[in-house]
């Protein structure tokens, strides 16, 4: 089932999510419908808290990189060829190497890209949809996915992540997402928008 994903400016987007256990009702049918989400959008990645549940999950799907033009990263981007992952109660251990700057975009906020500054390596450990326990390292493009949904567990937007005088720039059209005053081509709640549209 598609569900409507969380614009921009919904308070659960600023929480900090918290843990589950594997008794966390019907969580093989949410985890089905965060992928379906996720594709029915066109995106790589989906945290709970954009479909309005604070709790730390999140799924990935990272292999419509490897199908971008782009012949920048080609080793990166073939390591995304199956990188479909479930995170649970994610925890970033670590973050090493260079940091790189990439263009990136949210769900939750549609239609604004900008270019975000992170490591290069993480270290998570995480559960998978079975509970099952991992402490994995992960590089580049899945390293920046994951970093990205992990911010959305911590109450944090990519937006939170830029330059503070491009963010003033971009005040108006964050303002317009929040009321609803954007064209997307799948389901979504807008916290302000009027009653009655």
């Amino acid at each position: 089932m598609k569900l409507p994903i969380v614009a921009y400016g919904d308070p659960v987007l600023k929480k900090i999510a918290t843990d589950i256990d594997e008794n966390y009702p019907q969580l093989g049918i949410l985890i089905d419908n965060m992928f379906e989400t996720m594709y029915a959008a066109s995106g790589v990645g989906l945290a709970a808290p954009q479909i309005g549940l604070a709790i730390r999950l999140f799924v990935i799907d990272a292999s419509p990189f490897v199908d971008e033009d782009d012949k920048e990263d080609k080793e990166d981007k073939e390591g995304l060829k199956n990188f479909k992952k479930v995170f649970i109660n994610a925890k970033i251990e670590e973050e090493t190497g260079e940091k790189w700057v990439f263009n990136e975009g949210c769900l939750s906020i549609p239609d604004v890209r900008e270019n975000v500054s992170r490591h290069k390596n993480i270290l998570v450990s995480y559960y998978d949809e079975n509970f099952k326990l991992h402490k994995e390292k992960f590089t580049g493009l899945a390293a920046r996915v994951i970093q990205h949904e992990y911010d959305h567990i911590e109450g944090k937007l990519f937006t939170d992540r830029i330059n503070p005088l491009r963010k003033t720039m971009l005040k108006g059209r964050l303002d317009a997402i929040a009321k609803g005053a954007v064209k997307v081509d799948y389901k979504m709640k807008f916290p302000l928008m009027k009653k009655g549209r």
